[in-house]
């Protein structure tokens, strides 16, 4: 029984909605048949035709341009057709209705799999060029952050990676390994010379080399995961402290009502700014009062709860301070009960900004008065805001305005990084050992070579790729 991946498929292969000009693409093994049925005539490889498409009744459809891509050289390594018609939405399905009638029309004939064409999965003909050898799953999947990219710096991470460079990064660890592997795979055949044998061979510097590697290679695809997924930052504080007046000017838009009434801001807020190409998700939230001491509703005591909840949640924590109240003892004592319930509430990969705002309310204040790593801003006037912004993507080790080489990275390749980078610590260790348990270090190196194969996809679970796949947009 054919697999479904050897189905045909067709799809619409631009944005949904009215366009200038609409694509629609199919891809299978032995298309030419069918190809010729659908169009009347015999297309000359990757050279544009201009063709008209007809209905059953011979009615014509649209005047398309076709180019045809016989296999193995197309995206997906099958023949591929691409009908570049009018960009309206009946156009393309009457296009797709007369690509599977006449597909399903034509008899069953050696190879040719027309009759079985059906519709494309979400990400079916990405997948099918990985199938088919065109690209590994580290490429395949920057095709999608390429799409989805918010930035001019995630276009080039992910341009990066889908051209190949994270993946040649990873075969060259991969390859590096195999050489230490074969290296200590021999020595097992000559225990009698292991020792002298591997210190010739600087097995522990090549060790120490690949772990050096791997862990600039690791930085690397997390600055990437940056400017995919974004920075979550959370602003926290007590009623009045100016978090939405912050997160307006953060902003540049007057997202949040701003007011002199303690617990305006009853909810959460969310507003997404970018900072040097990064993306940085700023939630703002409901001033922290304590539910008991103060008399507050329901609607605001459960906005508070929300708030802790984001700070759980949060990659960064914006604690922001009134400078105008710090001659208040009873609002002094609150903060100092709020900086000790946050910190129970961090974990120690999240760092906490304390800012304080209202600047424009005091007399400038002397240097000596500022703490270590205090920010002094003000939210109305604007004062402090760029230094703030750097030091927000400080929390995360961007350098300002700086292309750093980034690699589209996905949290799974960080993942595999980080295991890999484990098994070889683990390894490093057994050869410091006396004796020598180098069967032990064999098999730690055998892990780490495992968790590098699954990146590219040599060693990749079906349910992997499923779940890789079914989040890319029809058509692609």
């Amino acid at each position: 029984m054919l697999s479904a991946w050897a189905d045909p498929i067709v799809a619409v292969a631009t944005a949904p909605g009215r366009g200038a000009v609409g694509i629609v693409r199919i891809s299978g093994k032995g298309l030419q048949r069918w190809s010729q049925a659908l169009l009347g005539r015999e297309l000359v490889p990757r050279m544009a035709t201009l063709t008209p498409v007809g209905d059953s009744q011979g009615h014509l459809i649209d005047q398309v341009i076709a180019l045809w891509f016989p296999a193995p050289h197309s995206y997906t390594g099958e023949d591929v057709l691409e009908l570049q018609g009018h960009g309206g939405a009946v156009v393309m399905q009457m296009l797709i209705r007369r690509c599977l009638d006449v597909a399903h029309a034509m008899p069953s004939h050696g190879d040719d799999h027309a009759p079985r064409m059906r519709l494309a999965r979400p990400g079916e003909f990405t997948e099918r060029a990985y199938l088919n050898h065109k690209l590994d799953l580290a490429q395949a999947e920057a095709v999608a952050d390429l799409i989805d990219a918010s930035s001019e710096a995630a276009v080039r991470s992910a341009t990066r990676s889908m051209a190949g460079a994270f993946s040649n990064e990873v075969h060259g660890l991969a390859q590096a390994l195999t050489r230490l592997r074969m290296l200590v795979e021999a020595t097992l055949d000559f225990p009698e010379e292991e020792i002298d044998f591997l210190q010739q061979a600087d097995a522990l510097g090549q060790l120490a080399q690949l772990m050096t590697r791997s862990e600039t290679l690791r930085e690397r695809s997390r600055q990437g995961v940056l400017l995919r997924e974004g920075l979550q930052l959370v602003i926290v504080g007590q009623p009045n402290v100016g978090k939405s007046a912050l997160l307006n000017a953060l902003s540049g838009k007057d997202t949040a009502i701003v007011t002199h009434i303690p617990g305006t801001t009853r909810d959460v807020l969310a507003q997404t700014i970018h900072i040097d190409d990064v993306p940085i998700h700023v939630v703002d939230t409901a001033g922290l009062r304590d539910p008991q001491a103060d008399a507050i509703d329901l609607v605001e005591t459960i906005g508070i709860e929300r708030a802790w909840q984001h700070l759980e949640k949060a990659d960064a924590v914006l604690f922001l301070h009134d400078l105008s109240r710090q001659d208040q003892p009873a609002y002094c004592q609150r903060d100092a009960q709020l900086h000790v319930l946050i910190q129970q509430r961090l974990s120690p990969q999240q760092r906490c900004l304390q800012v304080w705002n209202k600047t424009d309310l005091i007399d400038t204040p002397a240097a000596s008065e500022r703490g270590d790593g205090d920010l002094w801003i003000s939210a109305q006037t604007g004062a402090g805001l760029a230094e703030l912004k750097q030091e927000i993507l400080a929390t995360v080790g961007r350098q300002a305005s700086a292309d750093q080489g980034e690699f589209s990275g996905r949290e799974r390749h960080l993942q595999a990084l980080q295991a890999f980078h484990a098994h070889l610590t683990n390894a490093q260790q057994g050869l410091m050992e006396k004796p020598l348990k180098l069967e032990l270090v064999a098999e730690e190196l055998r892990l780490a070579q495992q968790a590098m194969g699954t990146i590219t996809g040599g060693i990749t679970a079906d349910d992997l790729l499923g779940e890789i796949f079914s989040r890319f947009c029809i058509g692609k």
